[in-house]
């Protein structure tokens, strides 16, 4: 990953990218798909765009992002999803640091 601050680490038996300790994807081991935690908002859109390679990623009850199928993913489509989960995780200062 080539956002600021990432570093890759294990997560029980996924693999995670963090932005300052706050995970915002995870890699199953098999590596079919990766989980995207974003926002809500961000979420339902990328729902409603792509429903041929996301559903919904749960946690206990709650829905925390997104499952993408690797084999059917859009590669523009992820990309777009892990930069605004960076953003949803990243702190503010980090964020406002990268826009400019």
């Amino acid at each position: 990953m080539a956002l600021p601050e990432v570093t890759e680490e294990p997560h029980h038996e996924f693999t995670s990218f963090r932005v300052r300790g706050k995970i915002f994807v995870t890699v199953p081991p098999d590596e079919q798909y990766i989980h995207i935690f974003t926002s809500e908002q961000q979420r339902e859109e990328a729902l409603d765009r792509h429903p041929e390679f996301l559903e919904e990623l749960h946690w206990g009850r709650k829905v925390v992002g997104v499952r993408a199928s690797l084999r059917e993913a859009k590669a523009s489509a992820l990309q777009a999803l892990i930069d605004a989960a960076w953003r949803f995780k990243a702190p503010k200062s980090l964020v406002a640091r990268e826009r400019s």
